[in-house]
């Protein structure tokens, strides 16, 4: 025991610890009359200071409690900043609510200056403190800080006392604002071991440990702690920004997780990192999981009409993937499985995510047709730990359907999703493949198609200055995905026209045609007629005339000077447009566009333009093309000055001349 203990330590550091909270107190003068903080000085708020202290300790119950304290003290300079005055804390429980998390010691105040300059304290109401349940394993607690303004100090602390040894607190480094200084101190006894992680682009400024000789006894159970200290100053705020996966994917962080333990109630050794084959063994006589895969028979009568008269197993799955599809309507909810899950779904016509999945495969099994389910961490949910096995990782289950040389990934609880189309929120990375009969394995779950959208414009701009003509539209893969659930939204296809006109403005829709809306494996097809008049007018010589007529991109998603995380699409895109223009006679193109030829390193991707003019007409087009799903960090300028340039090139007009 001892030996771990020593071990851990010198993993970590050395050196002799000192750490402890900041003071209570109230705010300087310097802090009240900060306007801003000046290594960022877009930041809404700052933190002054942060600490947090976790320990594995008894408590008067005659039990042993993972100890939390939280302090921390922020300034806030606006409107926007006022958010960080709204608190939430977490609460896990056991979902038999037996017992859980308790959280004490609640307590803070708010120092602003009224208006006549002086300075006021408001202290925090614990009656204004209330509990907010999410499902039956994690509630909050939750309180705004009173007397919330711009230019205010906050403080506040609280203490959580936990029966969950294996929930060691993570300490979260960076927020959605910059912190001056985080510390975070952890006091682990000799008979806990934990692997520490440390997530994250940024460098701990302060990592130090030392050993406490008999800091900790339980029933004439003695032993020494681990007493390690994390801290970080002058810390950046992470900033969110469009295509990325779960920001605890790239956030800076410490992580805990427990290894082993000697109980200091019997002294009997448990090891909690387990293997994958300890994984496959529990998972597979599970009721939730393996007991659900087992129950074929059950889904034998609803299977055999569904494959009857069909010849191979591929028109075979597709029709039992169909009927789940339709016939089981998802509920929202995310899970690993649940007992009986598959006959309550099937009985109730809903469930969560693993009840129509199991579903899904264990009728594909009953078919006869080689099916695996796949456990995976959603997008949202974060990335697996690899290295330590534990199904908690996992928020959600997939099919994989094995027919001949090929597999497919299915996901049967949206309607809209072609066969072997993955949902975006599960191109996360690797899942691991569980079946009943053999070892599980991991898969790298990728997009099977891309996302790909082509407008062909041919329009005609007659005497009278009006532009008649034809739009078409097809959207392939996700992109038709996508488009499916925009029309879908509409009780009719004539409501979603109608709207499209409204947002069209002067531009009138004559006549509508929606092709293949519900032929989910082909492209989905729009066709409109339409005419309108010029949109602007420079006198009668001259008409002005912007060719990007639908999903003009007019700002840039990537606005960051430096982003540290990598650009994740989910999948490849394609997009293009092409336009002819008739001409009448008496009219000439004045300025033809320039062409532009934009490319990503690495052949990553381009964004290129073309004219050809002929005989009383032009056809003007641009393609936009990114190849890969994922763009590294170093990548990320070359995207944002594509985007650069593709907003100029889409902003720019053409302008028609009488001759």
């Amino acid at each position: 025991m001892k030996k771990n203990l020593l071990l851990l330590i010198t993993l970590l550091s050395s050196t002799y610890v000192i750490a402890q909270d900041f003071p209570v107190s109230v705010p300087t003068a310097d802090e009240m009359s900060m306007k801003k903080y000046d290594k960022d000085t877009s930041a809404h708020a700052v933190f002054l200071n942060e600490y947090g202290k976790a320990r594995l300790a008894p408590t008067n119950s005659d039990n042993i409690r993972l100890m939390f304290e939280y302090h921390a003290k922020i300034k806030i300079f606006d409107t926007k900043g006022l958010s960080k005055g709204t608190i939430e804390i977490p609460i896990q429980n056991t979902s038999d609510g037996e017992y859980g998390e308790e959280v004490d010691e609640i307590s803070g105040f708010t120092v602003y200056t009224d208006d006549n300059g002086l300075a006021q304290q408001v202290k925090l109401d614990p009656g204004k403190v209330y509990k907010v349940k999410h499902n039956k394993n994690w509630s909050s607690l939750r309180f705004a800080m009173p007397g919330l303004r711009p230019g205010c100090v906050i403080e506040y602390s609280y203490r959580v006392t936990s029966p969950f040894y294996d929930n060691f607190h993570t300490w979260y480094l960076q927020d959605d604002v910059p912190k001056v200084n985080s510390l975070y101190e952890v006091h682990i006894p000799g008979f806990w071991n934990y692997n520490a992680l440390i997530r994250g682009p940024l460098k701990l400024t302060k990592n130090t440990s030392e050993v406490e000789y008999d800091c900790f006894e339980f029933h004439g159970a003695k032993s020494g702690c681990a007493h390690i200290v994390y801290g970080m100053s002058d810390i950046p705020a992470f900033v969110e920004e469009d295509y990325m996966t779960a920001p605890k994917n790239f956030s800076s962080a410490i992580y805990f997780e427990l290894s082993d333990y000697t109980s200091p109630y019997d002294g009997i050794k448990k090891k909690i990192t387990k293997e994958w084959k300890d994984l496959d063994y529990t998972l597979k006589h599970e009721d939730y999981f393996g007991g659900q895969l087992k129950r074929t028979s059950l889904l034998k009568p609803y299977v055999a009409p569904l494959i009857a008269g069909k010849t191979n197993d591929l028109d075979k799955a597709k029709a039992i993937y169909e009927y789940v599809q339709k016939t089981i309507k998802w509920n929202n909810m995310r899970s690993r499985g649940s007992d009986d899950g598959i006959r309550k779904a099937l009985q109730n016509h809903t469930g969560d995510a693993a009840d129509i999945n199991l579903t899904l495969i264990t009728a594909l099994n009953a078919a006869g047709i080689n099916t695996e389910a796949v456990l995976l961490s959603t997008r949202e949910n974060g990335v697996v730990n690899k290295l330590y096995p534990t199904f908690e990782d996992f928020d959600y289950i997939m099919a994989k359907v094995n027919i001949g040389d090929k597999s497919y990934f299915l996901d049967a609880t949206d309607p809209l999703l072609a066969f072997g189309m993955v949902p975006l929120k599960c191109i996360n990375g690797e899942g691991r493949v569980m079946s009943l009969d053999k070892p599980s394995y991991w898969i790298d779950i990728k997009a099977a198609q891309k996302r790909s959208s082509t407008y062909t414009l041919d329009l005609t701009l007659e005497p009278d200055g009006k532009i008649k003509g034809t739009i078409t539209h097809f959207s392939v893969g996700y992109e038709g995905y996508e488009k499916r659930k925009a029309i879908k939204k509409f009780n009719s296809i004539d409501e979603y026209v109608d709207n499209l006109s409204e947002k069209m403005g002067k531009i009138k829709i004559i006549k509508s045609d929606i092709g293949n809306l519900d032929s989910l494996n082909l492209p989905l097809s729009e066709t409109y007629q339409i005419e309108w008049n010029y949109t602007k007018n420079m006198g009668s010589e001259r008409i002005i005339f912007n060719p990007i007529i639908l999903d003009r991109q007019v700002t840039n998603p990537f606005k960051l000077a430096d982003r540290t995380y990598p650009v994740d699409w989910g999948m490849p895109s394609d997009k293009r447009f092409i336009l002819t223009m008739h001409l009448p006679e008496q009219y000439t193109i004045e300025a033809p566009p320039q062409a532009i030829a934009v490319g990503l390193p690495n052949q990553g991707g381009r964004f290129v333009t073309s004219y050809e003019a002929g005989d009383n007409m032009f056809t003007y087009s641009h393609v936009t093309q990114f190849s890969k799903s994922i763009y590294e960090p170093e990548e990320y300028p070359y995207l944002k000055e594509l985007y650069n340039k593709m907003i100029l090139a889409e902003k720019s007009e053409l302008v028609f001349k009488k001759k």
